[in-house]
């Protein structure tokens, strides 16, 4: 048992340790790095799902190590509960011993002031007694702690620094605990809104939901919006052809189910915020309009079709899914914002701006296989007991007579659809605030010197006293010589002067 104990003793000492708590917080740095390197499904779930089709196996190997949820995952978890825990045990220690320090006088002199970093002597015949009572008085004047000894007086100043010290780990607690705080009672989802439609803030509306452990969704704020237009420009010629020079959503908002709508503008930079949840436009991209009919003429499916940007000229692919024609009708394709003219590479669009719009698609007939049960994408089609009857291109109003008289296909126009990432950070003010201490307290630790100063009276034996005076401080500070002649001087007022080294 005894043993037990001191090994579990030597363990929290290394824990606790400064030097493991400088490692733990270089490690979550570096644990951090999976998260901007591979997509998260929390913010891009479209982006996981094309990531794990195009990598299959290292994509699962991945998956299994939570790359795609590294700040959810057990491991990041250990790595911040640990760096927590460190920086706890190291810092309030200091804070009982900091307390005991301000509570306590200056240290006496050293027996040999000459051996300090600075030292000043000067002999007088004024009394002893009367030049420590008033050196000590002047120093405590100028903001130094003053002790006053049988033939000394002792002086610091700088407790401020340690403060600040203490300040800046503080401060890395209570952000921690604001982080945690915010990733436990909030919550960040994603979805995708076409122009002319609209989000109200359920579960059921997400593309993707991240709740935080401790969040329950009827907590979640009864506010809407709906997408009004949005609006891209982008760069016509010069190197930076295509390239987005200004893109930003214009919404209604309302932030109870009976309040008054109101008109908002959604920039890159100017989110939304609404019921303390934070609205950010992250992306966009094109929505095409099909009208598709069955071989007697009835409508089976008509709306726009979100399909999902490849490159930056926007060209897209989607799907379109007609469960209720007989058989089921499927279609799959390209949308082309400026159809390009050399087709050698297959279609592509040359510029992302709907200057030419085209779109490419394959017809597929059979069982889509939504009567499975089991869950689909809505930009994939399952087309493995379909059979493809045809292919065409289709401009703006243009019609498609399928093959045998099976359908009829209307590309009627498209919609821009916007992306917004949503948050709940409860803690986001907390950690704000928690970083600006910490900011304060970092300066203030390498800001403000940590000095002692001493003043001895002794006998000299050539008669009269001799006056020593001698400055140390913790780091180096080329400002103590200037101190200590300060001081020296306050001393030296009270002590004509009869010989001065």
């Amino acid at each position: 048992m005894g043993s037990f104990t001191a090994w579990m003793r030597w363990l929290w000492r290394q824990l606790t340790s400064m030097r493991i708590a400088l490692f733990l917080l270089f490690l979550l740095a570096l644990a951090s790095v999976p998260g901007s390197i591979f997509p998260q499904r929390g913010t891009a779930p479209a982006k996981v799902s094309q990531y794990l089709r195009d990598n299959p196996k290292s994509g699962l190997i991945l998956d299994r190590l939570h790359m795609f949820d590294v700040f959810a995952s057990p491991w990041f978890a250990a790595i911040y509960l640990l760096l927590f825990i460190s920086l706890a045990g190291c810092v309030i220690p200091r804070l009982f011993e900091y307390w005991k320090e301000l509570r306590s006088e200056p240290p006496a002199a050293p027996k040999n002031l000459s051996r300090l970093g600075v030292y000043q002597t000067w002999q007088s015949d004024v009394s002893a007694e009367l030049s420590l009572q008033s050196t000590a008085q002047g120093w405590d004047k100028k903001g130094w702690r003053v002790r006053t000894g049988s033939d000394y007086v002792s002086a610091e100043r700088g407790y401020a620094r340690e403060f600040g010290n203490l300040l800046f780990h503080f401060s890395l607690l209570g952000l921690l605990v604001a982080v945690g705080i915010g990733s436990s009672y909030g919550f960040r989802g994603t979805v995708i809104v076409r122009e002319g439609f609209g989000f109200a803030n359920n579960v059921t509306q997400y593309d993707s939901f991240t709740p935080g452990r401790a969040f329950s969704v009827n907590d979640l704020a009864p506010f809407s919006f709906s997408l009004s237009k949005f609006h891209a420009a982008y760069q016509v010629g010069g190197m930076q052809s295509g390239a987005a020079r200004e893109f930003h959503a214009d919404v209604s908002v309302k932030a109870a189910p009976n309040a008054k709508s109101k008109k908002v503008r959604i920039e890159v930079n100017e989110p939304l915020r609404v019921a303390g949840v934070t609205v950010y436009l992250v992306g966009h991209g094109y929505s095409p309009e099909f009208t598709l009919r069955d071989s007697k003429g009835n409508v089976v499916w008509k709306d726009a079709a979100v399909f999902l940007p490849q490159d930056a000229n926007f060209t897209s692919n989607g799907v379109v899914k007609a469960p209720d024609s007989v058989p089921q009708l499927g279609l799959q394709g390209y949308f082309l914002p400026t159809v390009t003219t050399d087709f050698s590479m297959g279609p592509r669009s040359i510029f992302p701006a709907a200057n030419d719009p085209k779109v490419f698609m394959s017809a597929w007939q059979g069982d889509l296989g939504l009567d499975s049960g089991i869950p689909q994408s809505v930009y994939q089609l399952d087309t493995t007991k379909m059979k493809r009857i045809g292919k065409e291109e289709l401009a703006p109003g243009e019609k498609w007579v399928l093959p045998n008289g099976q359908g009829v296909v209307e590309f009627t126009g498209y919609r821009q659809w916007a992306a917004f990432s949503l948050a709940h950070d409860p803690g986001k003010g907390w950690a704000l605030l928690f970083a600006i201490l910490a900011i304060a307290g970092l300066t203030m630790s390498l800001l403000i010197p940590r000095r002692r100063v001493w003043l001895r009276i002794t006998e000299s034996q050539d008669g009269g006293n001799l006056y020593e005076v001698g400055g140390l401080a913790k780091t180096q500070a080329p400002g103590l010589p200037a101190d200590v002649t300060k001081l020296a001087q306050i001393a030296f007022v009270n002590a004509p002067e009869v010989t001065r080294d």
